[in-house]
């Protein structure tokens, strides 16, 4: 009991302290949201803003651009998700939502990655970052060089997990339309959304299991990503997305006063966008990979109104270019075709010049024969 109680007191002399750590942040919130933003994930094409330019802080949300630099160098072969990635001690210090690394303790870069998306872990993105980097700050300058190039103008990040800002430090500021801006290169990479469509997932052989924070993926049908986040400064935010009959939707709803309200405002964004984008047919390029020349032509005139069907395999085959449609032929016609039927028709025509021959040989005996009985 006296140990209890002598934690508790440390723990209340350390709370100002902690406090007096992080810098003062004029919150940015508002009911239902500051900002919201919605768009065809294909075309880019806006469906609905509003203050989209305002600037926002983005808390977890943030971790979408860890994600992209890390995959980006995965797809370079810089990294390898197999690659051990050892603790620090800075990554274990880190507070927040996370996995409880210990600088003991080593794990895969794709074991890091779904702590990253999954639990929303703050050591994870720590570990990741120095081990990729050498440190927060060089990870730091990879995320806004790669911003820059993305060309989100009007973001500028501090930090590689989004925390409120420690004292002497700026606090991470984006806005929504260049969210979307990153939202739409992570769409385009099915690897983020194995990542950020995970529900749970064990950590440490499951002795701790991870839960998203994303309550989408189980509430809107063909919700695959992307992320959520959360401090008192900045709100409730989430980075939302969904796909149904070949149309992806990417929502964007930040600085909300409530998390019930963010969730049920992004949702009904992304049931508009499926309303404002028709269901897309299977793309034409698709369509004529799959299909012969002829069955093409055969479909063109219906492929507008009906879905794309593979032909018959018979329907599939050219006729060939003397082919004529009519009956089919007879037993008569095949044997007329076919070389037998030609030398029997030989035979049968000598057969007949031998009967005309013996008839008009037999004629002529006969009225030889009528002429001497006459003379007679």
């Amino acid at each position: 009991m006296k140990r209890l109680t002598l934690c508790v007191l440390f723990l209340l002399m350390l709370a100002p302290a902690a406090m007096a750590a992080r810098t003062s942040l004029k919150a940015i919130t508002a009911d239902p949201y500051v900002s919201a933003l919605m768009i065809d994930a294909a075309s880019g094409k806006v469906l609905f803003e509003e203050n989209a330019d305002a600037p926002v802080y983005p808390a977890s949300v943030l971790k979408l651009m860890n994600l992209y630099v890390i995959l980006e160098r995965i797809e370079q072969g810089a990294l390898k998700l197999d690659e051990m990635v050892q603790v620090t001690a800075e990554a274990a210090k880190t507070g927040g939502s996370q996995v409880y690394l210990d600088p003991k303790e080593q794990f895969s870069v794709e074991d890091l990655l779904y702590a990253l998306m999954v639990q929303s872990a703050n050591d994870a993105a720590v570990a990741l970052a120095t081990h990729i980097a050498g440190s927060k700050e060089g990870f730091i300058a990879l995320m806004n060089q790669k911003a820059q190039q993305l060309g989100m103008k009007n973001s500028s990040f501090h930090s590689v997990h989004g925390l409120p800002p420690s004292e002497g430090q700026q606090p991470d500021v984006t806005t929504a339309r260049d969210l979307a801006i990153l939202c739409r290169e992570l769409a385009k990479r099915p690897e983020a959304l194995k990542y950020t469509s995970t529900q749970t997932r064990g950590f440490r052989d499951d002795k701790f299991i991870m839960r998203t924070h994303n309550k989408l993926l189980t509430r809107v049908p063909g919700c695959d990503g992307f992320k959520t986040g959360f401090y008192n400064a900045a709100g409730f935010s989430i980075a939302a997305t969904a796909q149904r009959a070949g149309v992806r939707i990417i929502a964007l709803v930040m600085g909300s006063k409530d998390r019930k309200v963010r969730d049920a405002k992004a949702a009904e964004l992304l049931a508009k966008g499926f309303i404002l984008v028709p269901p897309q047919l299977q793309p034409p390029s698709a369509a004529a990979a799959a299909q012969p020349v002829a069955a093409q032509q055969q479909s063109a005139a219906v492929a507008v109104n009906a879905p794309a069907v593979q032909p018959a395999p018979d329907a599939a085959a050219p006729a060939p270019p003397d082919a004529q449609p009519g009956p089919a032929m007879g037993p008569l016609a095949k044997m007329r075709d076919s070389g037998w039927g030609k030398i029997f028709i030989g035979i049968g025509i000598g057969f007949l010049l031998c009967l005309v021959i013996f008839a008009v040989a037999g004629m002529r005996r006969k009225n030889r024969s009528g002429s001497l009985r006459s003379r007679f």
